[in-house]
């Protein structure tokens, strides 16, 4: 018997009990579908939390105070000190810090911010220049404000596209008008590209961005820094630089046990660490659940190719009597469950594609990933040979008197 008999006696088969193929079938279209889907959405999210990383500033490194007992060995009521520009000028010093690229100092408040008769509470940021390549942010219309505006503390401010579309009007471009902060007018002279929100992160479309004196002078007072944004000179040097602000930052403060240090470093690197530990951990239980749905689509193929072997015992014996060998009756059993699974395999890859095809809040999209297409359709083909093997070969053993002696 040639390939092509064997093929066309399998189609036949096949098409005689259309539904429990079908039925048959669905358990590897779920499990083709989940793995599509599932991948996709786990490089989506991977795509999108390094998204969000990168706009925290390449290379960034962020220093924030503890309050008085908050470090993981001090007692309660020990004492904290606050950060300080002092601190932000010794981490500038490249004798000190060598691997140190920038460094911008940050004092940060709440202030209603008010245009005409529109208002809105935002986050007012004040720093050095430094801020904009620190933070990733980006002006889109307009300029930032420079060196000279800093040290004149005049009264700029560069706002985010949410709050230009809140205080001024949506798709309006305010630069040169004037934005009441607390009473207090600033001169807006840029708009920040838009970002957009993601995960926890704040949203940095709602702040607004103003020197540090200008702040200090109209809003917070000349008081201690919320925190002290720093930068490493390349990706390569990050660790030496946090070393050197650790360095730096316990001689000032007089930290002796790294237990008892009164400030905390959040670098971009660590975060990404953390991230992608947790994705990993994630990929592995879509993995997981995506497996027990083709291994219980894998048990379906077998369970139905034994009752198709049983119901067809005199068939069979009929066909080893006119002198079918057994390797055609192997053939055939096997292409069955391979032409199941593979037609499963094709439906379950387009039902996965088309379901990444669904928009999802937050700016989040699924991502194919296509090694995972080409995996699927290998192991849907994978299945049907291992899983339709047993029942294949129970087929091709069955002596041709016991098969006919069967109703």
């Amino acid at each position: 018997m040639s390939s092509i008999e064997i093929v066309r006696f399998a189609v036949r088969a096949l098409l005689a009990n259309r539904l429990r193929s079908l039925l048959t079938m669905l358990g590897i279209i779920i499990g083709i579908a989940a793995v599509i889907l599932l991948t996709a959405l786990g490089n989506g999210a991977a795509q999108f939390i390094q998204s969000q990383i990168s706009g925290l500033g390449a290379n960034s490194i962020t220093v924030f105070a503890r309050s008085a007992g908050e470090s993981a060995g001090s007692t309660a009521g020990s004492a904290s000190r606050p950060l300080t520009s002092a601190d932000a000028a010794a981490l500038s010093d490249p004798q000190g810090a060598p691997d140190v690229s920038y460094v911008a100092p940050v004092v940060q408040t709440t202030a209603t911010a008010a245009s005409g008769r529109n208002s809105g509470s935002n986050t007012v940021i004040g720093s050095s220049t430094a801020y904009f390549p620190g933070s990733n942010s980006v002006v889109d219309v307009g300029r930032a404000y420079d060196q000279r505006d800093v040290d004149e503390a005049r009264p700029v401010a560069v706002i985010g596209r949410t709050v230009a579309d809140d205080v001024f009007g949506v798709g309006s471009v305010p630069t040169g008008q004037t934005i009441n902060l607390n009473g207090a007018p600033f001169q807006v002279i840029g708009i920040l590209k838009y970002k957009g929100q993601g995960g926890g992160l704040s949203n940095p479309d709602e702040n607004i961005l103003a020197p540090l004196t200008t702040v200090q002078s109209t809003l917070t007072g000349f008081g201690n820094l919320d925190q002290i944004l720093v930068g490493s000179t390349s990706t390569d040097t990050q660790s030496a630089a946090e070393s050197e602000v650790y360095s730096i930052l316990d001689r000032r403060h007089g930290i002796t046990n790294p237990n008892d240090r009164d400030y905390q470093l959040i670098s971009s690197a660590q975060i990404a660490q953390v991230l992608n530990s947790t994705l990993g951990a994630f990929s592995l239980l879509l993995a997981g659940i995506a497996g027990i749905s083709l291994l219980v689509g894998g048990i379906g193929i077998t369970n139905i190719m034994l009752v198709s072997v049983t119901e067809r015992t005199r068939e069979i014996g009929i066909r080893k009597a006119l002198g079918a060998p057994p390797s055609a009756i192997l053939g055939q059993f096997l292409v069955e469950a391979v032409i199941l699974s593979a037609l499963a395999g094709v439906i379950g890859v387009a039902i996965g594609i088309g379901g990444t095809l669904i928009p999802l809040p937050g700016g989040f999209r699924a991502v194919v990933v296509p090694g995972a297409v080409i995996a699927a359709v290998v192991v849907s083909i994978a299945i049907g040979v291992f899983f339709g093997g047993y029942p294949a070969r129970r087929a091709a053993r069955l002596r041709p008197i016991e098969a006919l002696r069967r109703e």
